[in-house]
């Protein structure tokens, strides 16, 4: 890992006048940047929804008068809940907004039987939770060896405690937790680096249904957008007192001052200075960088930086957002969706200045017919090159409606990575042989079956979900690490390094990436051809690094700061 440099204004203009100057030149000798046209034909998913069992329908309500909240709606996260290595689902209902007060449909969770069948818990679990939802974020912030369960709702957001035992206890109340503002994606990290785990919570827009307003489309009544309200909700940072309590840390920690309509989080150590940072994606507003000064207190530094606007100068509207290295340099690009007409943007990381680098990816063209939300980069077909997954869906009336049915309706993309930070996109679109076509909000990616590559929960707004099984990843190798602190804990945010035959790549341990969702904590490479990995290197949040290895493929270890004596760590069956 390089040394992190200053953030500072004329780096970034600097970079941006050679990358345009680049772009120039590539025009007159005959070249274009990418632009999406290079498509492979090949089906990498089956959605297997209608023979697992799960027979969850999110709905909003909708009852004709377009009540802001129902158009982003449709959370999930992927958890084991249960301990036994297999990932289960955790589905965020929503409900009806009015009259206030109606009873909604509870949340559900299904317990993942280990052959693509799951099993409602959700009662015995006791984790229906019947708010207006939007998504959830799974840890252990109490370091008991259970993964707990946060909720985010339009209102009170909930935060459920795991009793070891297959049950949940609410402990909003008695763990401090007060969030009663419109939340949307959260997550669990150690921002202060005293080995607990906070909550941060991106807050969307202060509304009721006295606030509501009409809005037209060309045509007919639609959806606002939320600059119409002029409300946007500043969002909270809870820190964890190591009780099991947490103290409302947002004015303290330096983030209390902003507002911004906030949809999608990720986190890590984007100026290299081996602390936790996190990035926020805002709906129509600047997007905020929070550089974290060692000790949990946060600057924005996302105008200096160069990722607060897009390379024109506008503010977009900021969805999902991902933070990994698809360019495999070292350090955390930025990847987040917008809307139709809208281009997504892909933000290069250099050295802790961030260039928008979207017209050079291939990933520019393809977006500029749809509203992307949730997504993620994964190694879908264990090659040892980062894809791209994005779940699309409406939130303003088509020009041309793609479904009788649902007139906010999209396909969902797929995307072949090359490596390099480009893209190839697959056909048929989304990457199923099947069609599918829904309003597509929250995706989460994990490994559902164990088998050592990585599959999707989409979340699909007044519809059922998707659940996509992988169907290319066995054909290459692969190797997973769940990490660990030297406590114990999840060492989110922690940067593996591994090195296998010629290549080097690189991945960050996270949960919380694309839109209202939790993901596998399993760290996931694919290898091609490649039996082993030569050498690990960890960079733990602090600074140091350590040395484990060698590793065969086709297993899963766990990896514990402290023990990087060069000794294959024990294999554990799943994450």
């Amino acid at each position: 890992m390089h040394q992190p440099k200053a953030l500072t204004c004329s780096l970034q203009w600097i970079v941006t006048f050679t990358l345009v100057v680049a772009a120039f030149i590539l025009v007159a000798c005959g070249q274009t940047p990418s632009s999406g046209s290079n498509t492979i034909s090949e089906a990498w998913f089956e959605d297997v929804i209608s023979t697992s069992g799960v027979n969850f329908k999110h709905t909003t309500g909708f009852d004709g008068n377009y009540w802001f909240p129902e158009i982003s709606a449709g959370g999930g996260c992927l958890l084991d809940y249960d301990g036994d290595g297999f990932l289960d689902l955790y589905l965020v209902q929503s409900g009806t907004l009015v009259p206030e007060g109606t009873e909604n449909p509870p949340n559900q969770l299904y317990r993942n039987r280990g052959d693509w069948t799951f099993e409602n818990m959700t009662v015995p679990a006791g984790v229906g939770d019947t708010g207006y939802g939007s998504g959830c974020g799974a840890s252990d912030y109490d370091s008991d060896g259970d993964i707990d369960l946060y909720v985010t709702n339009l209102g009170p957001d909930v935060l459920y405690r795991n009793n070891g035992d297959g049950t949940f206890s609410d402990v909003t109340a008695e763990a401090g937790i007060a969030n009663n503002a419109w939340g949307t994606s959260c997550t669990f990290a150690d921002f202060d680096s005293d080995g607990h785990l906070d909550i941060f919570v991106a807050n969307y827009v202060n509304w009721t249904p006295a606030n509501e307003i009409e809005c037209f489309s060309t045509t007919r009544r639609d959806y606002c957008s939320p600059k119409n309200y002029r409300a946007p909700a500043r969002d909270v940072l809870f820190k964890n007192n190591g009780d099991g309590t947490f103290t409302d840390a947002t004015v303290d920690a330096g983030i209390g001052w902003a507002f911004g309509n906030g949809f999608g989080i990720a986190h890590g150590d984007f100026d290299l200075d081996s602390d936790l940072d996190f990035y926020v994606s805002n709906d129509g507003a600047a997007n905020q960088l929070w550089i974290n000064s060692g000790d949990g207190n946060f600057t924005d530094q996302s105008m200096l930086a160069g990722c607060a606007l897009n390379s024109d100068g506008w503010a977009e509207a900021g969805m999902g957002v991902a933070a990994a290295d698809p360019d495999n340099d070292g350090d955390l690009d930025l990847f987040m969706c917008h809307i139709q007409e809208e281009t997504n943007t892909f933000y290069v990381n250099e050295n802790g200045s961030f260039i928008d680098s979207t017209a050079m990816t291939g990933l520019a063209a393809p977006s500029r017919g749809y509203t992307g939300f949730g997504m993620g980069f994964g190694d879908f077909n264990n090659d040892g090159r980062l894809d791209l997954y994005i779940a699309n869906g409406a939130v303003k009336l088509r020009p041309e409606e793609l479904d009788p049915d649902d007139p906010y309706a999209e396909p969902n993309h797929l995307f072949r990575g090359s490596g390099d930070g480009r893209f190839d996109e697959v056909e048929p679109r989304g990457g199923t042989a099947e069609a599918l076509i829904a309003t597509s909000r929250a995706a989460s990616f994990g490994d559902l079956d164990n088998d050592g590559d990585i599959d999707i929960l989409v979340v699909n707004k007044d519809a059922p979900p998707y659940l996509l099984r992988n169907r290319v990843g066995e054909s290459n190798n692969w190797i997973m690490f769940r990490v660990y602190d030297a406590d114990g804990n999840e060492a989110i945010g922690t940067i593996l390094r591994v090195e296998s035959g010629e290549t080097t790549q690189y991945r960050q341990v996270q949960r919380t990436y694309s839109y209202c969702a939790s993901n596998d904590p399993r760290v996931h490479f694919g290898l091609g051809a490649n039996t082993k990995i030569e050498r690990l290197t960890v960079a733990w949040m602090g600074g140091e690094e350590e040395v484990f290895g060698p590793f065969t493929a086709g297993q899963s270890y766990n990896i514990r700061r402290g023990e990087g004596s060069g000794e294959v760590p024990a294999e554990i069956p799943g994450g």
